[in-house]
């Protein structure tokens, strides 16, 4: 495989009533290109898991679950060192991921259960983060305090042409 491209870019997708989303297309591109099907058609897998912090969810291709994976394995040593003990969440949390097949046209079904944890309704956040994309309910991405301004208002300026109410 090549090396893997960064996730860069945002946008906003519709949630219909069975979980259907499409990634937006900058986003679509970089996952598409990280994550090719061996039969080389379009669409691929897409990861969904749970933000490490935030209550909102990530989305990755199946090429970075082995960086992760060695990342969350460092931070899990490092608080056992600090604290003496481990830490089962870290890998647990991670390890819950949801690998689920997306078309051409990006579109996926979010599962219910992150729907719900996540609170995404009708429209979920996408902003790419290099080596995965946050998939946000846009209010509650409005409610996290420490959510930098230009962020904050590209989600107001969206979902106001989109004529979503926040």
């Amino acid at each position: 495989m090549a090396e893997r491209v960064d996730y860069q870019g945002k946008g906003l997708g519709l949630v219909d009533d069975k979980g259907r989303v499409a990634i937006p297309n900058t986003l679509r591109a970089a996952l598409a290109k990280n994550s090719p099907r061996d039969d080389g058609k379009d669409g691929g897998t897409v990861i969904i898991a749970a933000h490490p912090a935030y209550r909102c969810l990530i989305a990755y291709d199946p090429n970075f679950v082995p960086i992760h994976k060695a990342e969350l394995k460092a931070r899990e040593a490092a608080d056992e060192a600090k604290e003496g003990r481990t830490d089962w969440n870290i890998l647990d949390r991670a390890g819950a991921a949801e690998p689920l097949p997306f078309d051409g046209s990006g579109r996926f079904i979010m599962p219910a259960f992150e729907r719900r944890y996540a609170r995404i309704g009708g429209a979920a956040v996408f902003l790419g983060s290099f080596n995965w994309i946050t998939i946000w309910a846009p209010a509650l991405l409005l409610e996290a305090t420490d959510v930098d301004p230009f962020i904050r208002e590209f989600v107001e300026f969206t979902c106001e042409e989109k004529g979503i109410a926040l």
